[in-house]
């Protein structure tokens, strides 16, 4: 969902050969007069089909080949397709052909990993409407550099069904409040317990015979009125439970039964990752959003415009990090360079999750649903430019909150429905389609 800065809210082709090849003329065959015409339309049949079943993949193949040797130059390369697309086995042996047929033309040879000057690792996606293919080139000590390219599906499902896409959001609701929720976390360890985050208190529950029961309510103390567009956010900690952070308050567990919270006012910044030594910022204590300052810094930079959220996309030797800008457009900061986009259609929450699928990191970004409610779909961000990876999520009303869980395997999403007024915290993860 969008949110303004007025303190309204917001998820088989054959072998083709580079030379002719002459072929000897066959010999005529004679059939009898009685098979002559059903053996001719069997024939037409035959080659109908094949040619509907071929793909042709030397388009994508050319150009993802002059992209990748642009970044190696003419020489030995190690190369690695894997498939994570719907693609048949045949058609993935004939990309890896042809990407070494267009490569050869190049200048660029095969070779072991340990005899290769560079090694290029290839991920055959696929979203709803296009196949997508991520390039991801090592060269010597140097960082990695990505190249992508998409194509579109030349098979349509069959009427009725839907294409697989490379990876599949679940949504697990884990409670719901009349009251408004900001966040919720999910502590592991034995027995289980939640914690509700809310505008006056954070509520500890404790699971008993597959229910939540209540166990503890620890006040928020404030000395002055929340801002009308409230946000919050919960961090487990290792040396004590958790820390709470609310505009101009810091709240914190004691480290000692019985178990308290321990407000104070504050303008330390919010951490936005779940790595307290990782990169924070400071939010604006009387509106919704964070103001761009950051700290420490993304290796050089050490502010953005201001923000709603952020989603960190790690690299080898780098953080890739994603911004969701008050002034509508989407920043990616990469330590030397702030690029812009105003095109992708994202709404005002993003987070990333470390699935494993992919490139190993995606983006959740919301955006509003053809319907009454939000959506949260999945993205990778490949050459600077995302490539959605899962159908839309939808959900009942607009998400207010949209934060990483502790571990970044999964998300905490909250959703104000749209017909009850209540609000509902669920728990997102994301699983590899094969």
């Amino acid at each position: 969902m969008s949110r303004s800065p007025t303190l309204i809210s917001t998820g088989t082709m054959p072998d083709h050969h580079p030379n002719p090849v002459y072929n000897a003329r066959i010999q005529e065959i004679r059939l009898p007069r009685a098979y002559s015409f059903r053996a001719r339309c069997l024939l037409l049949l035959i080659v109908s089909a094949t040619l509907v079943s071929a793909t042709d993949w030397r388009a994508p193949d050319a150009q993802l080949a002059r992209k990748i040797a642009a970044a190696t130059g003419p020489g030995a390369v190690a190369l690695e397709v894997t498939n994570r697309s719907s693609l048949s086995q045949a058609d993935v042996d004939d990309i890896r052909r042809g990407l070494w047929t267009e490569l050869a033309a190049l200048g660029v040879h095969s070779a072991a990993a340990d005899q290769a000057a560079a090694t290029v690792e290839v991920s055959l996606s696929e979203n709803l409407r296009n196949y997508v293919w991520i390039a991801e080139i090592h060269v010597g000590n140097s960082e990695p550099s990505v190249a992508m390219l998409t194509t579109p599906r030349t098979q349509q499902p069959p009427t009725g069904e839907r294409p697989l896409a490379p990876l599949t959001i679940h949504k697990a609701l884990l409670w719901t409040d009349d009251n408004r929720i900001l966040d919720v976390a999910l502590p592991t360890g034995s027995p289980q317990i939640m914690i509700v985050l809310g505008p006056e208190n954070a509520v500890l529950y404790a699971a008993q015979n597959s229910h939540w029961q209540v166990e503890q309510t620890l006040t928020i103390t404030h000395a002055h009125p929340w801002p009308r567009d409230l946000r919050g956010r919960l961090l487990l900690r290792k040396d004590h439970l958790f820390d709470a952070y609310l505009p101009g308050v810091l709240c914190q567990t004691t480290t000692v039964a019985p178990l308290a919270l321990n407000c104070r006012e504050s303008d330390d910044p919010w951490p936005l990752a779940t790595d307290p030594s990782a990169l924070s910022a400071f939010f604006t204590p009387s509106r919704n959003f964070f103001t761009g300052a950051l700290s420490p810094s993304v290796q050089k930079q050490t502010a953005v415009a201001p923000f709603y959220s952020s989603a960190p996309l790690p690299r080898d030797k780098y953080t890739l990090w994603i911004f969701s800008g008050v002034d509508g457009q989407i920043h990616m900061l990469d330590g030397m360079t702030d690029q812009t986009s105003t095109k992708w259609g994202w709404g005002s929450d993003i987070t990333s999750v470390r699935s494993g699928c992919g490139l190993g990191w995606q983006v959740l970004a919301t955006s509003r649903g053809d319907g009454a409610g939000d959506t949260v779909q999945a993205f990778e961000i490949a050459d600077r430019e995302p490539a959605a990876l899962s159908a839309p999520l939808e959900f009942g009303g607009s998400i207010t909150a949209l934060w990483a869980d502790s571990e970044n395997a999964s998300a905490i999403a909250v959703a104000q429905d749209s017909e009850t007024g209540q609000y509902e915290a669920s728990r997102l993860s994301v699983t590899c389609n094969r």
